[in-house]
């Protein structure tokens, strides 16, 4: 295969299979892990239909909390930090009808663990024993189902394309799942409740999917990339209590989940080595985030909004039919947004009112792509 084939090859991983780690995911501004998987076309396929499977996981440890973009550091000094630990992978299928049309399914599967202190002893209001405990979830996060398209004809344009993507997220992930809560029941019994928003296996909503892909090769083994993704919940909220009214009466208008947007941008530059067939490194930047307000519906009860700019360093190797994948992305700016919630609360109360969130410093994504 040419050189330029190889390098048009790359171009379009890039653009795609890195889309296939969880986005919006570093900490409780994370809500579930939905996966945003579009698909990339070979140079050499006109006619002939192909399939592609790609498994990627991704891990992270969010544990530094901010209001707004100030990082709250008393809490790693008092110990009072709230901890996840998110592990996702995510199964993506999928089908390459012709050279500009192809239709992928994604199926996530998450396993977290929350540890947290205030969520534990607390009984009437008042704490009665208050010690660190940990919940859990397992299981099939929400479902995507999506179909993408070239608008230039990539054995036409191998120099610059671009590439639209429009899909449907289903609620197939639960939304309502619940472990114990220690020492917060009478006599300071454990409670079977909903996990905190952050860890929840899905958001409730059935929502839609808007990507835009793009490229531009400056040389044979030289370009850029970007991806934008926006998904839209109009649920506004489903119905899993939050129990943070028992926190305080004040939050009494936070007892619901929310249901929220999300989005995702990433553009950087790409090199392919010419001396070491297959490998290819990349940088850019990457920004994820929970909107205030939702772009279509409602945007009350209880979310934790923000975004997190990141510098993602990514490296790919390709051989034959099977592509090898992997970027660090490291947090550089954090920011927990001021909440519907939260400026209802500084209307009542008088003073400016804004919840916190804890995020990661980095993100671990891998990933294996087959051709067949």
């Amino acid at each position: 295969m040419k050189k330029s084939n190889q390098f048009y090859i790359y171009i379009l991983l890039l653009v795609t299979l890195f889309q296939n780690q969880t986005v919006f995911a570093q900490g409780c501004v994370a809500i579930k892990g939905n996966a945003t998987s579009c698909m990339m076309i070979h140079p050499d396929s006109t006619n002939v239909a192909q399939w592609q499977f790609t498994t990627s996981g991704r891990y992270f440890k969010s544990f530094r909390h901010f209001s707004g973009t100030t990082e709250n550091k008393e809490r790693l000094l008092q110990g009072t930090e709230v901890i996840n630990y998110s592990s996702i992978v995510n199964l993506s299928l999928t089908r390459l009808i012709d050279n500009r049309w192809s239709a992928m399914v994604d199926i996530p599967i998450l396993n977290n663990v929350r540890s947290s202190l205030y969520e534990h002893g607390l009984v009437n209001g008042t704490y009665v024993k208050k010690e660190r405990n940990t919940t859990n979830s397992f299981g099939i996060g929400d479902i995507r189902f999506a179909v993408y398209r070239w608008l230039l004809d990539p054995l036409k344009n191998k120099k610059v394309n671009i590439q639209l993507g429009l899909g449907l997220k289903l609620a197939t992930g639960d939304y309502n799942y619940k472990d114990y809560w220690h020492n917060v029941g009478p006599n300071g019994s454990n409670e079977l409740r909903p996990i905190d928003q952050s860890i929840q296996l899905g958001d409730g909503g059935t929502g839609i999917t808007l990507e835009l892909n793009t490229f531009y090769n400056f040389k044979d083994n030289f370009g850029m990339y970007g991806n934008f993704y926006y998904l839209s919940n109009p649920r506004e909220q489903n119905g899993t209590r939050t129990y943070r009214e028992t926190l305080s009466p004040r939050l009494a208008n936070e007892a619901i989940s929310s249901v929220p947007d999300q989005y995702m941008l990433r553009a950087g530059f790409n090199y392919s080595f010419n001396h070491i067939k297959g490998l290819s490194i990349a940088s850019g930047v990457r920004l994820e985030g929970i909107p205030v307000y939702d772009f279509i519906g409602g945007s009350g009860d209880f979310r934790r909004p923000g975004y997190i700019w990141s510098i993602e360093p990514s490296v790919n190797y390709e051989y034959k039919k099977i592509t090898l994948f992997a970027s660090v992305p490291f947090a550089i700016v954090r920011n927990r947004t001021q909440s519907v919630t939260d400026k209802e609360n500084s209307t009542i109360q008088g003073a400016h009112v804004q919840g916190d969130a804890a995020f990661a410093d980095y993100t671990i994504n891998l990933g294996i792509s087959t051709r067949f």
